[in-house]
């Protein structure tokens, strides 16, 4: 696998953990990636919960939460450490401008487009910044609005597909849709990515369902510098979620995934089970909302608080959460360590370059 520069860092895995919330890829997770060479990615999504013990409100929780981890990870790794901050949080602005103070090498944001993304960078500034898209339409507009707005085009690009895990940015009836696959994506997004060759070299990044060495040699061969992969890191002994909770991804066979709504108003695609059917059958209606951490969520109209269920569920309390993830989940067969699920992504990546099946 080749290496690739983000800016002026040579990223020498091109594999970059993908962030999942809520307390599954904190700095235990990030740094154990980043120990061998990819980008290993702490997820902001609820960091107040975790750190409940912290003082101040839940944002004030969220701040701290964060410093915490990105120095955790620092301890652990000289590697190159990100954090996903969702545009749709409601204090995402405080946790960019917390993540560029403490000094972590990317930012990857999604879950909305982060049109105002570079305005929180400063002359002294070394943090990457990498929207993430769903369409080449989306990339085409960042690129354009950060330019005109503040002569800044994206340090790389991730194209996150419907097969991904988690929340979507697509419509329902896109989802199965060929054309808006992610072998469709890559080629399309890296077309507007090379508009900009003279300026910068914008990496272009896939994911969403990407499972082995083999999916990594596909979208490179379609002009993909990297990959982004989230669920085939769940099942590490390093990941930060309990063993409960990797032992549902160790369990899952390929049609307990489905696609739900969430209380964040997008399609998402998660691990059915108990908590799920008690969504369904309406029995999990929150009484209120002491957090208020996403900007699109009424939890007067919610059929239950996500980021409860979402840390419930990494805590190992699965009657009372569920667990997002990506269309191959059934492909995690056994914990493993973040050192022998990179040896094998090598091994399945050489092999399919060499045409061995």
């Amino acid at each position: 696998m080749k290496s690739f520069f983000i800016g002026d860092k040579e990223i020498k895995l091109p594999i970059i953990q993908g962030g999942m919330g809520v307390g599954v890829s904190l700095s235990g997770l990030a740094s154990a990636v980043a120990n061998e060479g990819g980008i290993g990615v702490i997820s902001a999504a609820g960091l107040g919960v975790i750190y409940n013990k912290f003082p101040g409100d839940y944002l004030n929780k969220c701040i701290l939460g964060l410093k915490e981890e990105i120095r955790k990870a620092k301890e652990k790794t000289k590697g190159t450490v990100g954090v996903n901050i969702m545009v749709a949080l409601s204090n995402y602005a405080d946790m960019v401008k917390t993540a560029i103070s403490e000094k972590v090498d990317v930012i990857f944001a999604g879950a909305g487009l982060p049109f105002d993304l570079p305005s929180y960078l400063n002359g002294e500034s070394k943090t990457k910044l990498v929207p993430i898209v769903s369409s080449s339409r989306a990339a085409q507009i960042i690129c354009s609005k950060w330019k005109n707005n503040y002569n800044y085009l994206p340090d790389a690009i991730v194209v996150e597909g419907p097969k991904a895990g988690g929340h979507l940015g697509f419509k329902v009836e896109q989802i199965e849709n060929e054309q808006y696959s992610l072998e469709h994506l890559i080629p399309e997004v890296v077309n507007v990515a090379s508009s900009y060759k003279e300026e910068k070299n914008i990496p272009v990044i896939a994911a969403g369902g990407i499972s082995t060495g083999e999916d990594i040699r596909r979208f490179m061969d379609l002009g993909a510098s990297g990959v982004q992969m989230g669920t085939m890191f769940v099942t590490t002994t390093e990941c930060d979620a309990s063993e409960d909770f990797k032992k549902v991804f160790v369990n899952a066979r390929r049609e307990d995934v489905k696609i739900i709504q969430s209380p964040v108003g997008m399609p998402g695609r998660a691990i059915d089970g108990e908590f799920i059917k008690s969504v369904e059958e309406g029995r999990e209606v929150p009484k209120n909302c002491p957090f208020h951490c996403i900007k699109t969520c009424d939890y007067s109209k919610s059929p239950y608080c996500i980021i409860m269920a979402l840390y419930n569920a990494a805590r190992g309390n699965m009657k009372k959460g569920y667990a997002f993830s990506g269309a191959n989940v059934h492909l995690s067969k056994k914990i493993s360590s973040v050192k022998e699920v990179i040896e094998k992504l090598k091994a399945e990546f050489l092999n399919a370059k060499l045409g061995v099946v």
